[in-house]
């Protein structure tokens, strides 16, 4: 059995309590996460993105949040990004 269906299982049999300190748990991973990939990017990096209406954006990164990026694309404007939605266009 894998490890998500392990987890879904002992989340139906927890209480309260327990519920509670899963997502702790999970709020915390996911602000690991996040941090991981924001420092892979730096000012000047071209990245891309699939924006509203799931079109590409195409741009530079001009600010490094701890957990999202500022992005200035010439055509679409400044958008603030989670960093795991971009994609270095970089080789």
């Amino acid at each position: 059995m894998n490890t998500v269906l392990t987890a879904v299982k002992a989340i139906h049999k927890a209480n309260r309590d327990e519920l509670n300190q899963i997502i702790a748990a999970v709020k915390l991973q996911q602000t690991f996460l996040a941090k991981q990939s924001a420092r892979t990017f730096t000012v000047g990096d071209a990245v891309q993105f699939k924006g509203r209406g799931n079109r590409t954006v195409v741009g530079t990164v001009s600010k490094v949040n701890p957990k999202t990026i500022v992005v200035d694309s010439p055509s679409q404007g400044r958008w603030k990004v989670t960093a795991s939605m971009l994609t270095s266009l970089e080789a």
